[in-house]
């Protein structure tokens, strides 16, 4: 195999995972969810997206 070859047995493996991922969502039906506060959380930012602040809080105080 040459190297264009490697290439696009890499994006067809690549697009093979993410197309399985993208139907594992849809047919879980479940609604995405994020963090709360994600990078701007560990810059210091205050975490004012999801209004759950406190309970952040006191889950980084139990797990210490």
């Amino acid at each position: 195999m040459d190297l264009l070859n490697y290439i696009l047995v890499t994006v067809g493996v690549l697009a093979v995972v993410i197309a399985g991922m993208a139907l594992g969502v849809i047919f879980s039906n479940k609604p995405l969810k994020g963090s709360c506060g994600g990078l701007g959380r560990i810059m210091g930012d205050k975490c004012d997206y999801c209004g759950k602040a406190d309970e952040c809080k006191n889950r980084k105080q139990a797990q210490a």
